[in-house]
């Protein structure tokens, strides 16, 4: 695993000392929103994570390698050339062989983290369960990532332009946890609340972190997904942000969209729509989950002093 992990020697120290260390996805950076906002949010979760006492490791493919934690060279490289690969899991070694320039999605950053040692990720919202199910099973790899890899992702739910009910049904027939963070239903990436009724509803990061110590002295496999809520200031109005979301699926139904390409169209897409509204609200939820996360990643790391 030596020749395929390349971590920076800041991200190292950190495991090697037990320090709190939280993953990054890189694939918002290059998919996810456009430049310059997109190394500005990457770089301002990197600090957002230091804030709270931990330290932040985006992970990308680059040169052949797993690089887990990136400069800030390394974060431009990825906000600003053009035809990165979207490496999901199915991708995973064929970028690293041909040494392609990758950016990690929900279940390649899970990977990579894994390999690593850490156990934490924050990302803006997993991927799904795709409408139109019974026409193209459509299921994101994230899904089946959080039932086997042990990280745990603070996320704001699922994507609202996903089929939010056969997600969470997906989820529960995996086996995996899905933490209402605050919250008795899950968040809808842009708004805070939904009508789909969580199971499990937490209140604090320390009562979150003795929950993945059990899981974990319990030998149970996979992930806890943690849904957080966009804050209260930057939630969108549900029903204009639905009207919104219906108009870019259709667009993409006329286009013939799918596969990996229609999340980064439809985001694209309703940032166009909103006039930018969804992109500020995108930008804040992610603020807000590095933030989350990196205090649940310090409040698991003082239960082993």
């Amino acid at each position: 695993m030596k020749n395929y992990l390349d971590l920076t020697p800041e991200v190292k120290e950190a495991l090697e000392t037990g320090k709190p260390v939280v993953a990054l996805e890189s694939t918002i950076i290059s998919h996810g929103m456009p430049y310059p906002q997109n190394v500005e949010m990457a770089k301002e979760c990197q600090r957002i994570i230091r804030e709270q006492g931990a330290v932040p490791a985006t992970i990308a493919i680059m040169d052949g390698k797993i690089k887990v934690g990136l400069s800030d060279e390394d974060l431009e490289t990825m906000a600003k050339t053009q035809g990165v690969l979207k490496v999901s899991r199915r991708d995973f070694a064929y970028a690293i062989a041909s040494k392609k320039l990758g950016a990690t999605t929900v279940a390649t950053t899970m990977m990579g983290a894994a390999l690593a040692g850490i156990k934490f990720f924050a990302t803006g919202g997993i991927g799904g369960v795709h409408r139109g199910f019974n026409e193209v099973m459509d299921v994101s790899a994230d899904l089946d990532e959080l039932a086997k890899t042990n990280v745990n992702v603070v996320c704001a739910g699922a994507k609202s332009i996903l089929d939010l009910p056969r997600t969470l049904e997906y989820l529960e027939t995996k086996g995996v946890p899905v933490v209402g963070y605050g919250t008795d239903t899950l968040p809808q990436f842009f708004t805070r609340e939904s009508e789909y009724k969580l199971n499990l509803r937490l209140d604090s990061v320390e009562e979150i972190a003795e929950m993945i110590r059990a899981k974990e002295e319990l030998g149970l496999s996979g992930g806890v997904l943690i849904t957080n809520p966009i804050p209260e200031e930057y939630s969108m109005d549900k029903k204009y942000i639905d009207e919104k979301i219906n108009e870019a699926v259709e667009k993409a139904d006329e286009a013939g969209i799918v596969g990996k390409d229609i999340t980064p169209f439809l985001l694209k897409t309703i940032v166009e729509e909103t006039e930018g509204k969804s992109l500020a609200a995108n930008i804040q939820l992610v603020y807000n989950n590095a933030k989350v996360a990196a205090q649940l990643a310090v409040a698991y790391a003082n239960l082993n002093k």
